[in-house]
């Protein structure tokens, strides 16, 4: 299972994913004035990013809207980032949170799982219905392929609907999660974790320390860490034995070299050196 994969990972390199949420106004303009295309200035980065940071973080996750923004050209820069990640062996996260029909969903699938867009897991948005993820399970299962579901994510406006009460008394995110524990009981791995795994934010840290009692034997990929307020502190709570999820962080590490104490250095040291404080504040709250 995929899912033994990433567990080993974070075992080996620490609980940190790093977020390729690359928009162009990132890059400084020392090193995008080098390129003549937006596709080549935004590859460059990124592998820049990924080639500083390698041994030391559990994985990427590429946002692929920040490339679709710009067009054909995005997303061939999306593409060959994948591209690679795969060729180096690193583990890919393609953040899409696909969630439509199952004929529509056939061919996400196929899009993100194959061909030009292939990643290792992807995120999908379960509301509307299970039958929404159906068709992404034969890769899970015969492909080495897996997939995080959103349940509890890190934004306020979470609140709208993952919030609401059933008419069991539970909350929707709730419900959501029973879903998601029972869909991936046929993904489990050798550490007894799914290779369906839930997207559990870690702002409302008491909702999230509930999600994590609920949801012992899925992994979480959790966003909401330094910019949206998320500390170590609250990551503790979220882990099984110090392991079980990855911890994203995008901003903060691509927007480093920003930072006043890492002006004297190159943008991907500066990257390298904000993963390694982020690496080290979670290993020291664990």
């Amino acid at each position: 299972m995929i899912i033994d994969r990433l567990y080993e990972l974070v075992a080996e390199k620490g609980h940190v994913c790093v977020g390729l949420d690359t928009c162009i106004d990132y890059i400084p303009k020392s090193f995008s004035c080098n390129f003549d295309s937006i596709e080549d200035a935004l590859f460059y980065f990124n592998k820049k990013i990924i080639d500083s940071t390698l041994d030391v973080v559990s994985c990427y996750k590429v946002q692929i809207a920040f490339y679709e923004a710009l067009g054909i050209k995005g997303l061939s820069a999306y593409s060959r980032t994948l591209k690679y990640l795969k060729s180096i062996k690193a583990f890919i996260i393609a953040d899409i949170k696909r969630g439509d029909i199952a004929s529509t969903a056939q061919m996400y699938a196929k899009a993100h799982f194959e061909g030009d867009f292939e990643s290792d897991m992807i995120t999908l948005s379960p509301y509307m219905g299970m039958d929404s993820l159906t068709p992404y399970l034969p890769y899970i299962k015969e492909k080495e392929k897996g997939a995080f579901v959103l349940v509890k994510t890190s934004n306020p406006g979470s609140k709208d609907i993952q919030f609401l009460s059933c008419e069991n008394g539970k909350k929707v995110y709730e419900e959501v999660a029973n879903k998601i524990i029972e869909a991936g009981m046929e993904f489990c791995g050798k550490y007894s974790f799914s290779s369906i795994g839930a997207v559990v934010g870690c702002t409302n840290l008491e909702q999230a320390i509930s999600v994590r009692n609920q949801m012992k034997n899925t992994f979480f990929l959790i966003p909401g860490y330094g910019a949206q307020g998320g500390t170590a502190a609250d990551i503790k709570h979220l882990m099984t034995n110090k392991n079980g999820g990855v911890v994203n962080s995008s901003r903060a590490i691509l927007l480093a070299h920003k930072n006043p104490s890492f002006t004297d250095i190159s943008f991907d040291m500066a990257a390298r050196e904000e993963v390694l404080k982020m690496r080290s504040e979670i290993a020291d709250a664990l």
